[in-house]
């Protein structure tokens, strides 16, 4: 080994605590700026690969086919900008009935209503479906489902259509996936064409397109559940999501759709939503007016795929910036130090023939060793967490689980450790400058004398001498003194910081589910099944009736403990601008109590009124204060939307209204689901008993509202309390490093002291104190900032995840928190001088007067 390899290995085992300081502090800094930066681009890896390789559509349209006709629609492949195109295809949605028992479902069983497309096959230039399982539909009597959209996932279920003409029983004989969800079932063309069939009675519209379903018109299509600028779809064919939770066909309705037709398109140019509206106007304009009934971009798909993932770059990058920060800060401290404690021992080294510029390495490579120590175990650990965000990534398009791109590896640990290296170029410039026989005379850095003005100053203060040196202390050395604090202010920061997103996390899980504000549930009986089936008698069974709100209403009323309550019903309806069905939640009562959070506007106050969430919003491409019509069996109901409302339950594309919008529908608005809040001191174990006895008469039953807790938001608490620690703990290093220091610096001094009859818990009081009040300062001071950061990272979540959150999820800070926090930098410092100032208080008076 080389004589400056001696040198560097020689100074890395001698400085334990600074070693590790700077192997922590690296630590931290690196593993959150891998996460962030590997996350953002990872996590949009698997649908990025799985686009490329099923030439996913980055535009589906859906078209009214009695305002176009398909040789209108086909020409639409020439629009300027149209790389490639595929349709048109019939599409229709229809409601399925399961014709016997499998997968735990019942015999009889009418499924959610489902997007059907007629398509001969899964190739094509645009939208090359996967199968999962089977075989593709290639003759009438078969389809094809989407993974994960359906409870149906076997082959050879069957599958009946009792509103279509001729009620067909369908086998499936696929299962199968589309990178954009641009279907929730296939079918051949021939069979779209029969499923579309009016029943007997009607006359099907006779001005509707010829369509095409073969592979020459334009290679592949199906449908996707879009609608103005957002859409919705079963992403991936793996949940419905975007402009609605439920697609198809009005419940109870035939083969509807009749004249509905969709197209694929693949754009030249499309990595930004500028682009793909510019290719979507570009089709618009070659369609008559209004025949282009709804959209969904792939960037909106994206973005829904990747929305968990997405929403743990924003905090991430924030203490990765803090944590690089502090690496900086503590290890220019540390080297520094190492400078102004060693001066003789770099007399020595350069008496022994060590150059200037070996001295610079040997005090960078100190650094840089250690720091590369942190690199490594970052590497490691920053990918065993990203794992499992990765997988849920992967998992939605069934693709296997990624992992951290190679260069983030590479690129993040040479950006830190380039950044430690300059951390410590200047104290090691210092070092190297330093003449031979000044260093070899100069020994131990001594005080220099600032700081007794103050100390004379503070002598005078009715606190006891050991105090009132320790007030003083920081003065003696202000730019040793105020690194230290600089370090104490980003641990403080990071508090108050990860304290903000852990409240508004909670505040987020809790607001998650609709409905989550009671205590109590009270079932209203009804046939049940997957959210939007129905279960329909088999032969001599007798249907269970709902029952009667009247006398649940009564019963609620009655019981002793009740406090509040409303009702609530769910139906798929048609909506404007969204394409597909959409779930209706309809309120009866006053829910203001149980209502979501509002992001604009207000609650529903009244009859014609709605709430939507901001991604309901994009989708139907409305604001709040605008009217949509919704339409079920004929019928027609307009309703104004009155407030932006924040929940993510069915993806946040609920529509909430009252009932009585379903009752001018023509649906059942009889509530089927009562929530209620106890009153205060009830017991619930009791309230529940005496409740399900009185409700059994009527039909009811009461249980207890109980919600799961979200693994995403699970996630994040535990890597905000992990990175979070990890930097309170370097910055308590780095205040005991400079403890350290600045303790052996005066070490001489601290033996005059004990010669005058200072004690060891005097001694242990003037360190301690010479800390404390510095880093109670700061942190006080620094308490604003950490709310600020947290105030603008917070929303940047919800922007990453497709949402708005509304102001109570982020004014989270009460003053009670806030005088807690305050006292964070009091906390670190202390923490961080203990350790010192009981070595300084052991230290011997003998041994400290002789120490040079």
């Amino acid at each position: 080994m080389s004589t400056l390899g001696r040198v560097v290995r020689a100074g890395v085992a001698r400085r334990r605590v600074q070693t590790t300081v700077m192997v922590l502090t690296t630590l931290v800094a690196v593993t959150a700026s891998i996460l962030a930066v590997g996350l953002t681009v990872a996590s949009r890896a698997p649908f990025d690969r799985a686009f490329a390789r099923q030439h996913g559509a980055h535009l589906t349209a859906r078209f009214d086919g009695t305002k176009v006709t398909s040789a209108q629609l086909t020409a639409t492949a020439r629009a300027s900008g149209v790389s490639a195109a595929a349709g048109p295809f019939r599409t229709l949605t229809a409601r399925p009935r399961t014709v016997s028992g499998f997968d735990d479902l019942p015999a009889g069983l009418d499924l959610p209503p489902v997007t059907v497309v007629g398509r001969a096959g899964a190739g094509g230039p645009v939208d090359r479906i996967d199968l999962v399982e089977g075989a593709w539909a290639t003759r009438p009597g078969e389809i094809v489902v989407a993974d994960g959209v359906l409870p149906v996932r076997k082959v050879g279920a069957r599958l009946a259509f009792p509103d279509a003409a001729d009620s067909p029983t369908l086998t499936v004989v696929g299962v199968a996936r589309s990178v954009t969800g641009t279907a929730e079932a296939w079918v051949t063309p021939a069979q779209a064409e029969a499923l579309a069939e009016a029943p007997a009675g009607t006359q099907a519209d006779p001005s509707s397109p010829d369509p095409s379903g073969a592979d020459g018109t334009s290679g592949s299509g199906g449908t996707s559940e879009t609608g103005g600028a957002g859409g919705t779809r079963g992403s991936g064919g793996t949940s419905k999501t975007g402009g609605t939770s439920e697609t198809g066909g009005t419940s109870g309705s035939g083969g509807s759709g009749g004249s509905s037709y969709e197209m694929l398109y693949r754009f030249h140019d499309a990595d930004t939503d500028d682009e793909v509206a510019a290719g979507r106007d570009a089709v618009a304009a070659l369609v008559p007016r209004g025949a282009m009934t709804g959209t969904l971009p792939y960037l909106t798909v994206r973005q829904e795929q990747t929305a968990n993932a997405m929403a743990f770059v924003p905090f991430l990058a924030a203490f990765g910036v803090l944590g690089l920060s502090l690496s900086v800060l503590v290890i220019g401290i540390v080297v520094s130090g190492s400078v102004g404690a060693a001066t003789r021992r770099i007399g020595v080294l350069k008496a022994l023939g060590l150059t200037p510029a070996q001295i610079v390495l040997a005090y960078v490579g100190q650094a840089l060793v250690p720091a590369a120590v942190g690199c490594a175990a970052a590497l490691v650990l920053g990918n065993l967490l990203a794992g499992p965000v990765l997988a849920e990534a992967g998992e939605a398009l069934g693709a296997p689980a990624g992992s951290l791109p190679l260069r983030v590896d590479l690129v993040v640990p040479a950006a830190a450790l380039v950044l430690v290296a300059g951390a410590a170029l200047w104290p090691a410039l210092r070092a190297g400058r330093l003449r031979t026989a000044d260093a070899l005379t100069g020994g131990r850095a001594r005080g220099t004398g600032r700081g007794r003005a103050l100390r004379r100053l503070t002598a005078r203060l009715p606190v006891p001498r050991a105090v009132s040196l320790g007030l003083a202390h920081p003065f003696a050395r202000p730019a040793r003194s105020g690194t230290m604090a600089a370090a104490v202010a980003f641990g403080a920061v990071s508090v108050t910081f990860a304290v903000g997103l852990a409240l508004s996390l909670g505040a987020v899980s809790d607001g998650r589910r609709l409905n989550s504000a009671g205590s109590v549930v009270v079932q209203a009986g009804g046939s049940q099944g997957p959210p939007g089936a129905d279960v329909v008698p088999a032969a001599g069974e007798a249907d269970v009736p709902k029952a009667d709100p009247e006398r649940v209403a009564a019963v609620l009323r009655a019981q002793r403990g009740t406090s509040r309550f409303y009702g609530t019903v769910q139906a798929q309806v048609g909506v404007t601008g969204i394409a597909g069905e959409t779930t209706v939640v309809a309120y009866e009562g006053d829910s203001s109590w149980g209502a979501p959070r509002t992001v604009s506007g207000r609650w529903l106050d009244g009859p014609g009124q709605a709430a939507v969430t901001g991604r309901f919003l994009k989708a139907a491409g409305v604001e709040v204060g605008d009217t949509v019509t919704l339409t079920q069996g004929g019928r027609q109901a307009s309703v104004r939307i009155v407030g932006e409302v924040f929940f993510t339950e069915g993806k946040g594309m609920a529509l909430l209204t009252s009932t009585s919008t379903l009752s001018a529908l023509g649906v059942d608005a009889r509530p089927g689901r009562y929530d209620v809040r106890t009153e205060p001191g009830t017991d619930a174990d009791a309230y529940l008993t005496a409740l399900n006895a009185a409700l059994e008469p009527v039909g009811a039953t009461a249980l207890p509202n109980t919600s799961g807790s979200s693994s995403v938001v699970l996630a994040m608490d535990a890597l905000i309390g992990m990175l979070t620690l990890m930097l309170v703990v370097v910055a308590g290093l780095g205040v005991l490093n400079t403890v350290v220091l600045d303790t052996r610096d005066r070490i001489r001094d601290l033996g005059v002291f004990k010669a005058l009859g200072m004690t060891p818990r005097q001694t242990v009081a003037m360190v301690v104190v010479s800390v404390a009040w510095p880093g109670l300062l700061v942190g006080a001071a620094v308490v604003p900032v950490g709310v600020a950061l947290h105030h603008w990272i917070t929303p940047l979540m919800g922007d990453a995840a497709g949402l708005a959150l509304p102001a109570a999820t982020i004014a989270v800070y009460d003053p009670s928190w806030l005088v807690a926090l305050a006292l964070g930098g009091l906390v670190i410092t202390v923490a961080g001088g203990l350790l010192p100032a009981g070595w300084a208080a052991r230290t011997d008076t003998a041994t400290a007067l002789r120490t040079e």
